[in-house]
């Protein structure tokens, strides 16, 4: 790809009609200041978006969404880290019911009990939980400015269940001794973005403790052979994001580790998959559009996906990959 090529579809993305894209390419590649008065104002048009008025379009008068918090993908959990993926701007009063419809499951004495988690005797340093589940509600309630004193207390209990390798699992088997890629990235993102708005170099650490876990294995090949942990991991999927390598990378480049030469090959095969014009696709769409409550549903639409065709989502935060790791 030339740099006329891509201006070109930088241009697309920031005559996009979808304020999120326009947001997300002036912040991420254009390098615009967030705090200038047009980036502001375009960050609060943002809640009049089709997308975000699509997801909270099912908030009842008591502000909460009558259903279990991690229903999958419209549940409050869910709603508020699609939120936060749009950029969403922060403080909105509204959104507070949903976190605490969240915060009200996650701090429930049986969610740190069996079968939610485990602790086996003799293996005390691997406590099994799904801390994606943690690691998500802290990101999105710093992203969107309804952290409050739990918000920390779920950043210690991440810290504290930290396996001795560098990340987590929630796998109850006793032979399961090596934390899980797919339950690690998110809270990797959550600890890191936690140390800088909470000045905690702790935090710092654990989370510099965690990449080292992704390094080492390339982002997403085995330790032992070099292949692919998860076949799944080379297709790019969205809304929702556990561990594939546009989602490994975009992390990577968040907490400044892209240009570790142990990227590389993450890099080369996010490369090899973009479009004749400049574009990347969405190879994998992850959630059901729907207006009704149903499995792995979302009620916002995500854009186009397809091996051939481009996604604006995907396409300004593989930009924003390949420019932080200075590939174009």
């Amino acid at each position: 790809m030339t740099k006329l090529q891509y201006s070109k579809i930088i241009n697309t993305l920031l005559n996009s009609s979808n304020p999120t894209i326009q947001y997300k390419t002036k912040k991420l590649i254009v390098d615009e200041s967030e705090t200038s008065s047009k980036m502001i104002a375009l960050r609060e048009s943002i809640k009049e978006s089709d997308v975000a008025k699509s997801l909270l379009s099912h908030i009842d008068k008591d502000g909460t969404i009558h259903t279990h918090p991690y229903k999958k993908w419209q549940g409050p959990h869910w709603t508020l880290f699609c939120l936060a993926q749009t950029e969403y701007p922060p403080n909105d009063s509204k959104l507070i019911p949903l976190r605490d419809q969240v915060y009200n499951w996650l701090f429930k004495k049986e969610h740190l009990e069996f079968p939610q988690s485990l602790l086996i005797h003799g293996q005390e340093d691997r406590f099994r939980r799904c801390a994606t589940q943690e690691g998500n509600a802290i990101w999105y309630s710093i992203k969107l400015g309804i952290d409050n004193e739990q918000t920390y207390e779920l950043v210690n209990r991440l810290i504290k269940w930290q396996w001795p390798d560098g990340g987590w699992n929630c796998d109850k088997r006793p032979s399961a001794t090596t934390s899980s890629v797919i339950e690690s990235l998110v809270p990797l993102r959550a600890l890191y973005l936690a140390s800088k708005h909470y000045n905690d170099k702790k935090a710092f650490d654990y989370a510099n403790k965690t990449a080292e876990y992704f390094l080492k294995r390339r982002l997403y090949k085995r330790l032992h052979d070099g292949n692919l942990i998860l076949p799944l991991f080379a297709k790019i999927q969205y809304p929702i994001q556990f561990y594939d390598v546009l989602f490994s990378l975009f992390v990577m480049s968040e907490i400044k580790k892209i240009n570790d030469p142990r990227c590389n090959d993450a890099i080369n095969l996010l490369i090899s998959k973009q479009l004749s014009n400049g574009g990347f696709p969405l190879e994998l769409k992850n959630a059901i559009t729907s207006n009704e409550l149903v499995p792995r549903g979302t009620y916002a639409d995500w854009g186009i996906s397809g091996k051939t065709k481009m996604n604006e989502y995907i396409t300004v935060d593989s930009l924003y990959v390949l420019k932080m790791a200075n590939r174009w």
